[in-house]
């Protein structure tokens, strides 16, 4: 059976650059008008490009065979990966239901001081979405509190919103339960929490020099103090429908634990979820049904609240679908590409120029920022470049964390600053500030991006290669 194959492929033609562009180019059109005019579902659109370079591949004398193989390899290579994002579902749906997300947002709102706006908003923000791994959640819900505080203040909406945007973008990157943050270790090969621990290195610089800013700049928007409405309601609600402990930080101690001690990631995620389970039934007085109910299709809050009801609706196994889908559809055009030679006759060519680790760096964060502009998706900002150039990280001995961290703060945190992105516009209908307002102050989202390029001129935090498999923790 090889040998039948390999001959086959050797009755294949060699495809020149011309050629190799093609579905690139016709995934660029599919995505960029359907995705981005018509509202097309993104993995609907990667299957008809997936179809293409399929058609490309029989021309090119490939059998279906081949395509298929290549399509389960490429599949293969990122189950690991998968498995974790299903095991983050089931832990966001059981940390709900016991109580501890709630708690982490309900003081996380304790510490507002609008003498310091700018500072308080962006730190909440960060807090909220670490725990709930929603941008958009914190944004349509906080964001919507923070902003009205801010028309009473009468802090200019622009760095207002900034610092919302830049906070809550910040959370999401730096949490395991965000879907952009389990995604992107998916399309580089790398490990979740090898990926946010490397992402501390150029995040966290951006985001204090984002408070350093806003501190001095909020100086000027001194006041008396004024309450918001919306916020005490989610903190009174939030209060009124859960019981609060220190126990319920156990949960989130284990996984940190397994984390920090460099121990396989799923048995840690699942004794997590596990124990939340009992402290859900202790302190929460919830059923096994519901906490079953809450680890596979989420955890659906009743409060009679629709602010903490949104924010809090969320996570199960369920809820990873979409997800899992945009990866496999990617990853199946990804794998086309390569078991037809097309993907390395443009890899070749791009190496030609990536032969250093400066030009590989700044190679990664134009792919990104290009596939940002001209996708609108956080995913696909990511899955393209993270799938195109990773093996070229491989063949320079660079370890598949520092290709996941570039795409998800050159890709998926640039969108938002896109006006005509699906993100641009959630938050401008959410808060009513345009992206080409808040995006001088959301000053985390580009400034990580000026630090990346920084280490890749300088080589500081491009970590070599240490294993073949990096899905591994300790990568």
């Amino acid at each position: 059976m090889g040998k039948e194959i390999k001959n086959q492929t050797q009755k294949s033609k060699e495809p020149n650059l011309a050629i190799a562009l093609l579905p690139l180019i016709a995934m660029g059109i599919l995505l960029g008008v359907g995705y981005g005019v018509y509202k097309i579902a993104a993995q609907v659109l990667l299957v008809a490009a997936a179809f293409i370079t399929g058609i490309l591949g029989l021309i090119l004398r490939f059998k279906w065979k081949e395509m298929e193989e290549g399509i389960v390899n490429s599949i293969h290579k990122a189950m690991p990966a998968i498995l974790i994002m299903l095991s983050v579902g089931i832990l966001i749906g059981s940390w709900i239901a016991c109580g501890t997300i709630p708690m982490v947002i309900y003081y996380g709102l304790k510490l507002i001081s609008p003498q310091y706006f700018l500072v308080t908003a962006c730190f909440v923000c960060s807090l909220t979405s670490l725990a709930t791994g929603t941008s958009w959640g914190t944004i349509g819900t906080l964001g919507v509190a923070f902003m009205g505080i801010a028309m009473g203040l009468g802090i200019p909406l622009g760095p207002a919103a900034g610092a919302i945007v830049a906070g809550a973008y910040f959370g999401d990157k730096m949490s395991p339960f965000s879907d952009v943050t389990n995604l992107a270790p998916v399309a580089a090969g790398s490990n979740l929490f090898d990926h946010i621990k490397h992402m501390l290195w150029s995040a966290t610089p951006a985001w204090l020099i984002g408070l350093v800013i806003y501190f001095f700049v909020g100086l000027r928007y001194g006041g008396e103090k004024v309450e918001s409405e919306t916020m005490t309601l989610i903190t009174q609600t939030l209060k009124n429908n859960f019981s609060f402990n220190v126990l319920l930080l156990l949960p989130m101690a284990i996984v940190f634990y397994f984390a920090f001690t460099k121990k396989p990631t799923i048995p840690g995620m699942l004794i997590s979820s596990f124990v939340a389970g009992i402290l859900a039934v202790i302190f929460q007085k919830a059923s096994i049904t519901d906490i079953a109910t809450a680890m596979n299709t989420g955890y659906q809050a009743q409060t009679g609240v629709a602010e903490v009801d949104e924010l809090i609706s969320r996570g199960g196994l369920m809820s990873m679908m979409e997800t899992q889908l945009i990866a496999f559809t990617a990853f199946s055009f990804g794998g086309i590409m390569q078991r037809t030679g097309l993907l390395s006759v443009i890899l070749n060519r791009v190496m030609k120029f990536a032969n250093k680790i400066w030009s590989i760096v700044l190679t990664t964060i134009i792919s990104s920022i290009v596939t940002a502009m001209m996708t609108a998706s956080s995913y696909l900002s990511m899955i393209i470049p993270g799938e195109l150039l990773s093996p070229i990280y491989k063949k320079k001995g660079l370890a598949a964390k520092n290709l996941s961290r570039i795409i998800e703060e050159s890709g998926a945190i640039i969108v938002p600053l896109i006006p005509w992105s699906m993100a641009g516009a959630f938050i401008t209908g959410t808060i009513g500030v345009s992206p080409a307002t808040y995006l001088p102050w959301a000053i985390m989202n580009y400034t990580a991006v000026i630090i990346l390029a920084l280490y890749g001129f300088t080589g500081f935090t491009m970590a070599p290669k240490i294993r073949e498999d990096e899905t591994q923790i300790g990568s």
